[in-house]
């Protein structure tokens, strides 16, 4: 049984959910069981991809029908079971990798409360890595953290006015 890191994916830039995603390919060509849970999102092409791994990679999604500016209750309802489900899922023992995609911002919007996952985080299971993704990660996570990792935007072709692309942005 490997011991079981708390990796963070944060910053302004691209590709912390891209370096989650690359972990969890890695893992499954190790063999390792994964389980990704994704706070925020409804609708993404990576979750088409990972159809063709379902026998080592779980992938549920917990997002509304469109993208939180103001929370709802709604929202908050969703988050808390996705959290719920994720919190099964580390203390289940059926699977070596968990991601908590986008958890960073879920917190900064207030639909999850980052004491909580904490403390969660602090009496888990020992043996799974845990993965956090999304932009700011709060100080208190960072603390708890063995690894964060921080991507930052020199140049995005988004201030062009250039859309998110599907297959490349979701």
């Amino acid at each position: 049984m490997m011991y079981g890191y708390i990796q963070i994916y944060t910053g302004n830039g691209k590709g912390k959910t891209t370096a989650a995603l690359g972990l969890a390919l890695r893992a499954a060509g190790a063999g390792l069981k994964v389980f990704i849970g994704q706070f925020l999102k409804k609708q993404s092409s990576e979750q088409e991809a990972l159809k063709r791994f379902e026998d080592l990679i779980k992938i549920e999604t917990y997002g509304g029908p469109k993208l939180i500016k103001t929370p709802s209750v709604e929202d908050k309802k969703r988050a808390e079971k996705g959290f719920k489900v994720c919190m099964d899922n580390i203390n289940s023992g059926k699977y070596d990798v968990v991601i908590l995609d986008e958890i960073n911002v879920a917190i900064h919007l207030g639909v999850l409360n980052v004491e909580q996952v904490v403390a969660f985080l602090k009496k888990r299971l020992k043996g799974v890595e845990i993965i956090l993704t999304g932009r700011y990660a709060p100080k208190e996570l960072i603390e708890i953290a063995d690894l964060v990792t921080e991507m930052r935007e020199v140049k995005h072709y988004y201030h062009k006015g250039i859309k998110a692309r599907k297959g490349i942005e979701f």
